[in-house]
């Protein structure tokens, strides 16, 4: 048996995670994510499929971010009608947010077509949420430590990687005619020592590894998150304005809830309100209370109810009235909306609002792609372009990297320390160039390992003959 592994993305940028992993002629194509951040990236989107999805056998997913699972509803609608596997939590994590990718996308092209700004005479979205609908009796749902068969000679196996809920580290076997070997994926790696998800599992032994590489340059403080976010809050509430928090409503909306709960019980911040205008961030956390083996949180702090997500300065938001209705605040109140990256979602109607309000504050708390308009509010930029008009930044802007899902260069060499065995080959993915290439040298020179930066499009042999 022959086995080779070809990248059709994340190789050397953080976006657009796919890979192609072949055993003889059973092909499995290994997370089938968007491609965001710059333009140049998102076209790649509207391209053909450089596989033939009809030809795939079955699609594995790490995890439920966009940009690991975004285009599996296009890939059906170029001819896959495979299996696609995941964890539990995954599989209903991932109904919501390819649901909520097909609704953007929808409104985004009607926007534009509306208002005019887009080259196109009818913009169209890359799906609809009728094609999404179509795939969800195709994914399938399993627990972590669990082996399951996906081919005659191929099974796979989920270990919690601790980035997102129901996240995993994904072990592909391979059974050859003389042999057994191993293929990891890393997925995105989590952070150790974390309130609500456990830490990333240990391996021990790898043939070939892919270990992603978003921090792989540098570390990210974490131990005083709770102290920092409480002088932010204090800060920009005493500046008699509001603050804006844009995070991704999975993972990052439920830890804000988590510290501003403690914040508040420990009466380190005012108890003003906090609004989740974010109907996706609301059903996600509805997953967290149904998903409790998937991660740390059994009762609130003060263990007078179920749930951390509820208290009563917390309001959920579904309407649009209500959405609008926050625009009316001009203080004391802290907003919590996605998307995370500012590209998209209702955080672009309260940015459109406050972004010239001289009192308000907006809090960067995640990564931030390149091109990506939450990159260039942290950078600074005097002008942003929302809904087609230019908006003076005029609102301070703080950042705070201790929130971060994302394991840093210390979490990852950590992780990596655990494999016993050097891997036949090490590939860094996930990274941009810069960060990737200092990360693969870093692991060079720490363990000894052969590593691999490759390339978009790249393929290598992995196994022959086993």
């Amino acid at each position: 048996m022959n086995v080779r592994l070809k990248f059709l993305g994340a190789a050397q940028t953080v976006t657009g995670s796919r890979y192609l992993l072949e055993a003889d002629n059973f092909k499995i194509l290994v997370d089938c994510g968007l491609f965001q951040g710059l333009k140049d990236l998102r076209l790649k989107n509207w391209e053909e499929f450089p596989v033939d999805p009809k030809t795939i056998n079955a699609v594995v997913i790490t995890h439920a971010h966009i940009d690991h699972t975004g285009y599996l509803p296009k890939l059906f609608k170029e001819g896959f009608n495979g299996p696609v596997y995941c964890t539990t939590a995954t599989r209903d994590l991932m109904e919501i947010l390819l649901l909520d990718s097909a609704k953007l996308q929808e409104e985004e092209a009607d926007w534009a077509y509306k208002k005019g700004y887009s080259k196109h005479s009818k913009p169209m979205p890359l799906y609809t949420v009728e094609d999404v609908n179509k795939i969800l009796g195709n994914i399938k749902g399993y627990s972590y430590n669990q082996s399951i068969s996906i081919g005659k000679n191929v099974s796979i196996k989920y270990y919690d990687a601790g980035h997102i809920l129901g996240s995993a580290i994904t072990e592909v076997l391979i059974k050859g005619h003389n042999m057994r070997k191993s293929v990891v994926f890393s997925g995105d790696i989590g952070r150790y020592n974390k309130p609500i998800l456990r830490n990333p599992t240990s391996l021990k032994k790898a043939d070939i590894l892919l270990v992603e590489s978003t921090y792989g340059n540098r570390d990210n403080p974490s131990g005083n998150a709770k102290e920092k976010l409480a002088e932010i809050i204090n800060t920009a509430l005493a500046r008699k304005g509001c603050l804006m928090i844009p995070a991704f409503s999975v993972g990052r909306t439920q830890l804000l809830i988590y510290y501003i709960k403690l914040l508040m019980t420990e009466k380190a911040i005012p108890n003003v309100p906090i609004f989740i205008d974010s109907p996706m961030s609301i059903n996600v956390t509805a997953i967290y209370k149904r998903h409790t083996t998937y991660h740390k949180l059994r009762k609130s702090l003060d263990g007078k109810s179920d749930s951390i997500f509820d208290f009563p300065n917390l309001h959920y938001y579904r309407s649009q009235s209500e959405s609008i209705a926050i625009n009316n605040i001009k203080s004391n109140a802290i907003i919590i909306s996605s998307s995370g990256m500012c590209n998209g979602g209702r955080i672009l109607h309260h940015l459109y609002n406050r972004l010239e309000r001289e009192n308000d504050t907006i809090l960067i708390v995640g990564y931030q792609a390149e091109g990506t308009r939450g990159r260039r509010i942290l950078e600074g930029e005097k002008k942003i372009r929302i809904f087609g008009e230019e908006k003076e930044l005029k609102c301070h802007v703080v950042h705070i990297n201790a929130l971060s899902a994302h394991a840093d260069r210390s979490e990852l060499m950590r992780w990596l320390s655990n494999f016993k065995v050097a891997p036949k080959n090490t590939f860094i993915t996930h990274g941009e160039t810069e960060v990737a290439s200092a990360f693969a040298q870093n692991i060079h020179q720490t363990f000894g390992w052969n590593v691999t930066l490759p390339n978009m499009m790249e393929t290598f042999e992995l196994f022959k003959g086993i």
